[in-house]
């Protein structure tokens, strides 16, 4: 899931030295007062709802899988720019969101 740890060249910084994945819906913290936390691997913490919001779009949902990759590239589209100008949408393939009712298309 990650590079190798480490400094260059063998390793890269940014990548964890360790993951540790906790028993899901348990919260380890001596405090009584905390109820929650995030930042896990678990189904309710690697997702959540993207709201896309326009008076002249149709309310509707839409429960396809998506990565938060995919905001960047909607946005530029949204704004009337060519989404494949980053750098990183020409590398990944990256889509826009799918089923966002644009101008020229998805009508």
């Amino acid at each position: 899931m990650f590079n190798k740890p480490g400094l260059p060249p063998i390793g890269d910084p940014r990548s964890p030295d360790i993951i540790v994945s906790p028993n899901n819906g348990v919260t380890y913290s001596k405090s009584t007062a905390k109820q929650a936390e995030g930042g896990g691997f678990s189904h309710d913490d690697t997702n959540m709802m993207i709201l896309v919001s326009n008076p002249k779009f149709a309310p509707k949902t839409i429960s396809t899988p998506v990565q938060t990759a995919q905001v960047a590239p909607t946005i530029l589209k949204a704004l009337g720019l060519d989404p494949s100008a980053l750098q990183a949408v020409q590398l990944e393939g990256t889509p826009v969101l799918p089923g966002v009712p644009f101008e020229d298309n998805d009508r």
